[in-house]
């Protein structure tokens, strides 16, 4: 019996930052790479990326993908696609599917897209151009995001579900507990909440400053550490500074110790207005980290409410603050659902679990398009 075929991937990613989605393709370029196959990375020039690649030892190909309308760039990613001759092209962000979905298109590769947002699809000519034609399959990142592809009208027998994931590997803290909390002048027996995410209207900080204070008023003082950056920081301080919360709110901005804060706080929190999935929460999870979220999209899904977290109501101060002084004034149920946490990313939320789903529907599509 012959060894399985190793493949040539083109990944395409439009994106200039590096956030959640981009977490994603690199833990999957690294774990095909670990099975043997080979991935190239199309990213704008310049973007961060394209230097993580170059860094991390993968082939690249800058492109730029300034809009929509960049013809320029489909013409540029059908040259790549040309001379590198990959056996199938991976999508990874909006801009990336419409550019890259016409590019593979006209070299004649197939094609898949993953959507990580649960934004609703309309059902209009472009989602049956994109999902219909350019596309061989689309993978929703969780169920609610299927069912926002199904819902605009695309074949169900082109919709597939591979969950984000993490590597719990990649989460052990460098540093001891007390010396992180030290450098952030956070005392050993404080209790502290921690938030992982881009500083964005959807990402719900507001409605936990909101709780916090709440929670202050109820005789609880914990810190909060809010480790991200982004166009909502600028107002969220000034809401900090409102509610008086001093320097209980610990903006730390744009951070890469990730593993080191998760180890050093008590209870992760995502209150999120809308969310994909969130894998932030599934860091925390992975970390053995106590987590209270949003009950919405992906989120509902990946946090097992009572079991590895508690789950309340979007948008909702009381019961965000109600579920937070659970979780703070009791240690025994912050120590069950941080034990919870693990046992929830290993039913299929491992790195490497997404990274099998993948390679299998990668050889599908092959299959199909040789058939």
């Amino acid at each position: 019996m012959s060894a399985p075929e190793k493949l040539t991937i083109l990944h395409v990613d439009a994106e200039k930052g590096f956030s959640g989605g981009e977490v994603q393709v690199f833990l999957l370029m690294e774990g095909l790479r670990a099975r043997g196959h080979r991935s190239i990375l199309a990213a704008p020039p310049g973007s961060q990326a394209l230097e993580r690649a170059v860094a991390s030892g993968f082939d690249v190909e800058p492109v730029r993908m300034s809009s929509e309308l960049d013809l320029t760039a489909v013409s540029r990613l059908q040259k790549a696609i040309r001379e590198r001759r990959p056996d199938l092209v991976h999508l990874h962000t909006g801009r990336a599917t419409w550019l890259g979905g016409l590019a593979a298109r006209l070299a004649h590769v197939p094609a898949i897209t993953t959507r990580r947002m649960d934004r609703r699809v309309k059902k209009n000519w472009r989602t049956r151009l994109v999902y219909g034609t350019l596309v061989r399959r689309a993978v929703a990142i969780s169920t609610p995001v299927k069912q926002c592809l199904l819902d605009g009208g695309v074949d169900p027998a082109k919709v597939d579900l591979v969950f984000s994931a993490v590597d719990p590997d990649a989460l052990r803290p460098s540093y001891p507990r007390e010396l992180v909390r030290a450098n952030l002048a956070t005392g050993a027996d404080e209790l502290v909440l921690l938030v992982l995410a881009t500083l964005v209207e959807r990402k719900g900080i507001d409605v936990l400053l909101g709780a916090l204070a709440a929670l202050r008023a109820r005789g609880l003082d914990p810190v909060l550490w809010i480790a991200g950056d982004g166009p909502a920081r600028e107002k969220l301080e000034e809401l900090a500074r409102a509610l008086e919360l001093g320097e209980r709110v610990r903006f730390l901005g744009r951070r890469a110790d990730a593993p080191d804060l998760l180890g050093a706080c008590d209870v992760f929190v995502l209150p999120a207005r809308k969310e994909g999935l969130g894998v932030s929460a599934l860091e925390a999870m992975a970390a053995g980290r106590a987590v209270v979220a949003s009950r919405v999209g992906g989120l509902a899904e990946a946090v097992l409410d009572e079991e590895s977290g508690l789950l309340v109501p979007p948008d909702d101060v009381r019961a965000l603050a109600d579920a937070l002084e659970r979780v703070l004034r009791d240690a025994e149920l912050r120590a069950r659902l941080a034990a919870g946490g693990p046992r929830r990313v290993a039913q299929g939320f491992l790195g490497s679990q997404m990274v099998e789903a993948y390679e299998k529907r990668y050889r599908s599509v092959l299959e199909e398009s040789r058939g």
